[in-house]
């Protein structure tokens, strides 16, 4: 009776690590992909926030009043929204200002910083 049962145990136990084996390989694969997915959004939200500070910094240095309504803008259409930014904002280039250091535009007869000339 011990002759047939024995190979009947090892048979189940070496089932049960396989299948442990292939839940575990199973795990990891999903594990990887969940994490590179996780990676990407946390990427996307990034790189968002950039974009938004970007325009708050931008509007602010080309001496725009309505920084705040502009990210609000990017936040609701997105790349839609950056593009209608793009094409609004005051053309022209920045210069340093000598006072405080930060972007103005060329034109500008005040810098939208210090409120220096």
């Amino acid at each position: 009776m011990l002759k047939r049962i024995a190979p009947c145990l090892l048979a189940l136990c070496v089932n049960a690590w396989a299948q442990r084996a292939d839940d575990v390989a199973g795990c990891a694969a999903c594990g990887t992909c969940g994490g590179f997915f996780v990676f990407i959004i946390v990427g996307l939200i990034a790189l968002h926030i950039a974009i938004l500070v970007w325009v708050a910094r931008d509007a602010k240095a080309r001496g725009m009043d309505n920084a705040i309504l502009w990210m609000v803008l990017v936040v609701f259409m997105g790349v839609i929204g950056l593009v209608i930014y793009l094409l609004a904002r005051p053309q022209g280039p920045l210069v340093r200002c000598a006072y405080c250091g930060n972007s103005r535009m060329a034109v500008s007869a005040r810098c939208p910083y210090c409120g220096n000339a």
